[in-house]
């Protein structure tokens, strides 16, 4: 692929942040307006054998709750650690409005444990060495921004 050369959306990865819904919403909103700049997951989310070096430079269309494709997002750090070793500066860019590594774990482990969460991965023991993917990324300025179609409850 060129430099000037685009992958059509039609073929890259469906990013998918949260479950449809007002959640997904805040986010896809944070990422839109740039306050959203890091994600985390849990590393037992990914394939036996996953090598996180491998995304970098990775390219995800992300969705809205509608599964419209309102932005594309460029890896550009990803690392796995102990969930109790992500740091106050990677919590933040989260863009959740977190005060610090602390509220942002709370608010991840409640995710986790979510009825949602369980029923689309099964229930996973959290605990300080569970591992987590922390990845770092960036809107790529190369194609359409779209804005999100909000989540209604009520459609």
């Amino acid at each position: 692929m060129t430099q000037d050369a685009l992958e059509p959306l039609s073929v890259l990865p469906r990013g998918e942040f949260a479950f449809p819904g007002p959640l997904r919403d805040a986010l896809v909103t944070a990422i839109l307006n740039g306050t959203k700049t890091t994600t985390t997951s849990l590393l037992a989310e990914y394939p036996h054998g996953y090598k996180p070096q491998e995304d970098v430079g990775n390219l995800e269309a992300v969705l809205d709750s509608h599964d419209n494709v309102v932005c594309v997002i460029r890896t550009t750090e990803v690392q796995v650690c102990r969930l109790a070793d992500v740091n106050d500066e990677h919590a933040l860019a989260e863009g959740e409005g977190y005060a610090d590594a602390s509220e942002w774990r709370a608010g991840h482990e409640q995710f986790w444990r979510s009825p949602e969460f369980v029923d689309y991965i099964g229930e996973i023991d959290i605990n300080d060495d569970t591992q987590v993917v922390c990845q770092c990324f960036a809107v790529d300025g190369r194609y359409l921004v779209k804005g999100l179609e909000a989540w209604d409850a009520e459609t």
